[in-house]
């Protein structure tokens, strides 16, 4: 197979597990594993957004306090919630810190780009849930769906690192073992001397 399609291919494969990756994501968070029924979420736009006081009461009940959450899911790991709230927010981005560096040019994205796309998504997918009245706007859901993000960012650059220093001392094993083995040559053919 030409070696421009199978590049062509895989980046198709991995742009769809990125669309696939964020349907999950947006399923989790704004539906907490239920089924999505568009209609319903439609419903809950209409009836937050045609009613005011509605989305009042929604930006009131959120928290706007750094930490707050995060302190009080900490004290209380114990609860399978708080547990699954404070890890599940990170884990649930660190594949999007992945796709975001493999899906760059050359695996370029940069950290800053990573941290402005982490925050931004999760501040588009908290504010969502204000919309829909599916939940509340949690300023730690931000910080820790952004440290997701960003470990997933230095994992696969790890990742790259580390297979990129083993790929090189293979290769330099490899020429190791052809000289060795074209001294020997060498000496097979040369004559004995005493």
């Amino acid at each position: 197979m030409n070696r421009i399609i199978k590049k062509v291919i895989n980046k198709l494969i991995l742009l769809s597990l990125f669309v696939i990756y964020l349907y999950g994501l947006l399923r989790i968070i704004l539906f907490k594993f239920h089924w999505m029924d568009m209609a319903l979420l439609w419903h809950h736009f209409e009836r937050t957004l045609g009613n005011p006081d509605r989305l009042i009461y929604q930006l009131k009940s959120g928290n706007y306090i750094p930490f707050q959450t995060i302190f009080i899911n900490i004290h209380s790991l114990s609860v399978l919630r708080d547990f699954s709230n404070l890890f599940g927010n990170i884990a649930l981005f660190i594949p999007f810190g992945i796709f975001l560096v493999l899906l760059s040019k050359n695996k370029g994205i940069s950290f800053k780009s990573v941290f402005v796309l982490s925050l931004g998504l999760s501040f588009v997918l908290e504010c969502l849930q204000v919309v829909s009245s599916l939940g509340i706007f949690d300023v730690d859901d931000l910080l820790l769906n952004t440290t997701g993000g960003l470990l997933g960012y230095f994992a696969i650059k790890l990742y790259d690192r580390i297979y990129t220093k083993l790929k090189i001392h293979q290769l330099n094993i490899d020429r190791d073992s052809a000289e060795i083995q074209e001294i020997k040559n060498k000496e097979e053919g040369a004559p004995y001397s005493k």
